[in-house]
């Protein structure tokens, strides 16, 4: 097990490389007019122009300038913004959106797993029934129905019949909060249940469930013991990158309700040509999303010890 998460951790630390340097070269791509702001551009001649981005690095050649960045990700170092908050280290900037997505992404994450896992356990429990439907019907709400809508009818239902906040407010962060959180939660709740009923529902067709039927077992012990904790294994793949990527942030459910998160500031990043923070924002969201498939291996193989990993040819 050592080896495999010592070689998977490896493989990880390679991919997110390989995607920060295909960003950054798609980003050199682009012309150097990014670097200055717009009252730069309009008082700066052309040989002030061209001394800042010498000063800057930018004219160096591309494998140089592809060393310094390397150089600087080691060190944590991802510049200064230009254009989203002119002189502000990008770490900052993000820094102040990431506590808020995490926040928000936090409570969504507990709030889809305390609905969702016993959802799907009911409806096992009792397929083909009226709780089995209710369960069904959710899920292919959610899933069939665009996000747009889904969060206009829980923002009407919400603000009209609860009285709940319709946009996040810095001055009122908790009532306010409710309905982005949930509506963070609706696809994670209707991904648990599905997956927690399918799995449930392989489990109790299997022989060893019916061998414990004859031996007497009751319903719930054999729910509990046997179909619920083996049903269970294949979830914890997958959880450590829903939670990661809750925990990042949402762009539509940011943007829908004036949420200064992290989704925002990514689309107003690329549309002002703020190459800094675009980068370190898709570090940072492919770094969360590697991380989390790393995580399920290993929480699969901790929680399943009978789960062994192959010398050759890597497979399960």
């Amino acid at each position: 097990m050592f080896k495999y998460t010592v070689k998977r951790l490896g493989q990880s630390l390679l991919t997110v490389l390989i995607i920060a340097t295909i960003v950054f070269l798609l980003l050199r791509m682009l012309p150097t007019d990014y670097y200055f702001t717009e009252d730069q551009l309009m008082k700066f001649t052309e040989e002030q122009k061209h001394d800042a981005l010498e000063a800057a690095g930018l004219l160096d050649p591309i494998p140089t300038q592809l060393l310094n960045f390397y150089n600087d990700i080691l060190h944590l170092d991802f510049g200064v913004s230009r254009r989203i908050q002119n002189g502000v280290p990008v770490v900052k900037v993000i820094g102040n959106k990431f506590a808020i997505s995490m926040k928000m992404g936090l409570m969504a994450m507990v709030v889809s797993m305390v609905i969702g896992i016993p959802m799907g356990i009911l409806q096992a429990m009792y397929k083909e029934k009226l709780f089995d439907a209710i369960g069904t019907a959710y899920t292919i709400f959610v899933n069939a129905v665009p996000a747009l809508v889904s969060y206009s009818l829980v923002l009407v239902f919400g603000s009209r019949v609860l009285g709940l906040p319709s946009m996040y407010s810095t001055r009122n962060p908790g009532p306010s909060s409710i309905l982005p959180i949930f509506c963070l939660a609706m696809g994670s709740i209707a991904w648990y249940a599905l997956w927690m009923r399918r799995y449930m529902i392989d489990e109790i067709n299997k022989d060893y469930i019916k061998l414990a039927r004859v031996k007497g077992l009751s319903t719930s012990q054999i729910m509990y013991r046997h179909v619920l904790r083996n049903a269970f294994v294949p979830m914890v793949q997958y959880i450590p990158a829903t939670a990661l990527l809750t925990i990042g942030g949402s762009l539509l459910v940011e943007r829908f309700f004036s949420v200064p998160g992290m989704g925002p500031l990514l689309t107003d990043s690329i549309n002002r040509y703020d190459v800094n923070v675009v980068q370190t924002l898709v570090i940072l969201y492919s770094t969360l999303s590697i991380l989390g498939v790393f995580l399920g291996d290993v929480a699969m193989m901790i929680v399943d010890p009978r789960i062994t990993i192959a010398e050759k040819g890597g497979s399960r």
